[in-house]
């Protein structure tokens, strides 16, 4: 595996609570501590590019991440992305030829016990390393298409987008 770029953007995987009545903030990125705790056998280069919460994103942020992944001389790359608005970027992300791109996140916070972020990362790792080219996101378990997917807030996942007929 050549060098994997990790771009950093916040979201719920970085985010810290501090007590049940105060608000969270999104922290110094995870992804670096839990790649290096679990010794994984690859190089990687974390590039934090923001600490927001994915409803707080604009055009102009998007636009950030895009222009920090063209640039790049990686040709894989893995993103941590806030769930709500994952699709959107992943998107937008798949117009950059001759990369895969995987974004992934957490729907609880990496410092939590019961996270799903270990897991989330790990298939992130093991997809960028086999997909195609083109921008992908892997939540629950599964690789998804960005445009056949969707965050069911209710069930708290992602999960299929249901066609109209």
């Amino acid at each position: 595996m050549e060098k994997l770029l990790i771009v950093t953007t916040g979201g719920t995987i970085d985010k810290i609570y501090f007590d049940d009545i105060s608000d969270y903030k999104i922290g110094d990125p995870q992804i670096g501590q839990i790649l290096r705790q679990l010794q994984v056998d690859f190089e990687f280069e974390v590039k934090a590019l923001m600490r927001k919460d994915s409803l707080d994103f604009t055009t102009d942020d998007r636009q950030v991440i895009f222009a920090a992944i063209a640039a790049s001389n990686a040709s894989q790359v893995l993103v941590t992305h806030g769930t709500d608005t994952m699709i959107e970027t992943a998107l937008l992300l798949a117009d950059i030829p001759a990369k895969t791109i995987v974004l992934t996140g957490a729907l609880n916070p990496a410092r939590f016990r019961d996270s799903d972020a270990i897991f989330n990362i790990g298939c992130a790792v093991a997809a960028v390393q086999s997909l195609p080219h083109g921008a992908w996101i892997v939540m629950n378990g599964r690789i998804w298409d960005p445009g056949k997917v969707r965050k069911n807030r209710a069930k708290n996942r992602f999960e299929a987008k249901v066609r109209n007929t």
